[in-house]
């Protein structure tokens, strides 16, 4: 009997001192503070000054030191824009010497221009009889045409011809036939009086020309063709 009274007083000791420790009154406290409801001061804080320009150290100067004013220095800006017109006006001017040299470079040389052009002396050929000169490459045809021919080819009608032109169209001079010798058909040269109009003839394919170089017969779809001439005397003529 006196051993559990004894026990009985003991555990009630120990449940007092663990009720009234330190450490589990902290716990304690700790918990409930974290379920209490936090309040906020929504006073607000006073604003800190600015520091001043000078407070923050070293400040670079570069741009309102080399800053241009145009209204109190006019001379600067006017050296400015004829700095500008200066650049502007010498790459204008290297653009056209370029395109200048670029189209020069298209056009003929001397020595081509000196083959544009030929002057024959026909002062020897015969009346009848046809010659063939060089222009330009091409084989030319110059006959000096007897009265009758002129007559036979200016009484030639139109109707009868398959390119139509006129005697007097294809001469500056009655006398004189100036003609290139190259068939219309595929650029063969014909043969001088033979034919069946004893003027060309073209053995390849057949076409027969008149002594005005006109086409009568044969594939060939056009007349020969006058080149561009003129007389630079009375027996000079000058081709191209």
């Amino acid at each position: 009997m006196n051993a559990a009274m004894t026990s009985f007083r003991l555990a009630s000791r120990l449940s007092t001192r663990a009720r009234t420790s330190p450490l589990l009154s902290h716990g304690r406290a700790l918990q409930s503070s974290l379920f209490q409801p936090q309040h906020y001061s929504t006073t607000p804080a006073p604003h800190s000054k600015a520091p001043a320009l000078h407070e923050l150290g070293s400040v670079d100067h570069g741009y309102t030191a080399d800053r241009i004013d145009h209204i109190a220095e006019p001379e600067r800006r006017a050296f400015t824009y004829l700095l500008l017109s200066g650049v502007r006006f010498a790459y204008a001017s290297t653009a056209r010497v370029l395109v200048v040299k670029f189209v020069s470079s298209m056009s003929a040389s001397a020595d081509v221009l000196a083959l544009a052009s030929a002057e024959f002396d026909v002062g020897a050929v015969a009346p009848g009889k046809t010659i063939t000169v060089k222009w330009r490459g091409k084989p030319v045809f110059i006959r000096h045409r007897t009265p009758a021919e002129i007559s036979t080819e200016a009484g030639v009608s139109l109707a009868q011809l398959r390119d139509e032109e006129t005697d007097d169209d294809r001469t500056l001079k009655p006398e004189w036939l100036v003609v290139l010798g190259i068939c219309t058909h595929l650029g063969c040269v014909p043969i001088s009086g033979a034919g069946d109009y004893n003027g060309w003839f073209c053995p390849c394919h057949g076409s027969h020309y008149d002594v005005s170089g006109r086409i009568r017969k044969g594939p060939a779809p056009l007349n020969l063709e006058v080149p561009p001439y003129k007389f630079t005397g009375d027996t000079k003529i000058l081709i191209g």
